[in-house]
């Protein structure tokens, strides 16, 4: 069945179209324009008054209502419900540190999961080539260097859909792990580790091309030792993820960053399994952590444990902080699905993957389209 959406406010691309539609068809955008001429579709829904963007897309999420991706298949569909709810329509399954030959397990089913399911868009592995004193909420007994044996067995698991790794680049081997990644198509981000410039420096030129939720678990900005941060700034080959819940970062300091380098921020969410459930106790990785007024911590140590964010939340909360509108959904939809190379989502060019969010003018989510299948919508 096609359908129109009409009479809307378009925001793709970082630009803002008034009076437009968009007609979906066969699961791909069929065709875009503005004005009252438009094409015959089964369904036209008016959207006077109400934004259309791109379905968003998050390349940081561990889990949601409940539960965790690293569980794997029934886990991951019910967690991927909870963000659908809030507008993403697509996503990577983020896996944090567990043995090696673990991960490729959860890899190995993520790629099955991948075949069957679009909207996930492959594996990300927030270890376990991490460095022990910024480990955060991974297990330190599990952490371990890049030897090639492990990134070959983690590469093979995948077998295409292992779309993004986080490693610190200052650890022993850690720079040829960096090539071996890239060269079988895998983003590599830096994270989770002591480098200062010039080695964040050398993982970029090496291929790296993100950092995993940019200032959190890393050395941070001073005035003779400006670390992986500025480094990141600096080259326009990296993208920057941010996680826009008040609490990894203060929302003034993402408005700075969105200022220095706004194409090529992501937000994400870093979600883990509290997100749309409440406060209480959970589990990460095997971590005990407790959620109070929606801020996940460690039981031991008190370190951040992922958020409780919604990819929408963190839309509103970085407009609130002044950034423009139209910037802000570019680093929610186009910027994060470029990093991963994912490059049939985040947009609604013709030729895309149907994913559409409608939202109200709080910005809130009123209808979601996944693969031009209305997954969450109200009638008008």
């Amino acid at each position: 069945m096609s359908t129109l959406v009409h009479s809307a406010q378009l925001v793709d691309a970082g630009q803002l179209h008034d009076d437009a539609w968009v007609l979906f068809d066969g699961g791909r955008v069929a065709g875009r324009g503005a004005g009252p001429e438009m094409p015959a579709a089964d369904e036209k829904i008016d959207a006077t008054g109400r934004m259309l963007t791109p379905g968003l897309v998050d390349i940081h999420c561990h889990g949601a209502g409940g539960a965790s991706y690293d569980a794997g298949g029934d886990d991951i569909a019910t967690a991927r419900a909870v963000h659908r709810e809030h507008g993403t329509t697509s996503s990577l399954i983020s896996l944090v540190t567990a043995s090696v030959d673990d991960m490729a397990r959860r890899v190995a089913a993520i790629a099955d999961l991948s075949a069957a399911d679009a909207t996930i868009l492959g594996s990300h592995l927030e270890g376990p080539f991490l460095d022990p004193g910024h480990k955060g909420a991974h297990t330190a007994e599990l952490l371990c260097t890049p030897d090639a044996a492990s990134v070959e067995k983690l590469i093979e698991a995948g077998r295409g859909t292992l779309r993004q790794v986080t490693i610190a680049p200052e650890l022993p081997g850690a720079i040829e792990a960096i090539e071996r990644f890239v060269a079988a198509g895998v983003t590599v981000a830096i994270g989770h580790t002591d480098a200062d410039h010039d080695t964040a420096q050398r993982a970029f030129d090496a291929g790296a091309s993100v950092v995993t939720h940019a200032f959190n678990a890393m050395r941070g900005i001073h005035h003779r030792s400006p670390g992986p941060v500025v480094a990141a700034l600096r080259d326009e080959r990296v993208t920057l993820e941010l996680v826009a819940d008040g609490v990894h970062v203060d929302l003034g300091l993402i408005a700075v960053v969105f200022a220095a380098a706004g194409a090529r921020v992501a937000l994400v969410t870093d979600a883990m399994a509290a997100a749309g459930a409440g406060d209480g106790c959970y589990d990460l990785g095997g971590l005990q952590v407790t959620v109070t007024d929606g801020v996940a911590r460690l039981q031991a140590g008190g370190a951040i444990a992922g958020s409780t964010l919604t990819q929408d939340a963190a839309l509103r909360r970085t407009v609130a902080a002044g950034v423009p509108l139209e910037v802000a959904l570019h680093s929610l939809t186009a910027v994060p699905a470029r990093a991963v190379g994912a490059s049939d989502v985040g947009s609604l060019e013709v030729g895309c993957r149907a994913d559409a969010v409608l939202w109200d003018a709080n910005l809130r989510v009123t209808r979601v389209w996944s693969g031009g299948v209305e997954t969450l919508g109200a009638a008008g």
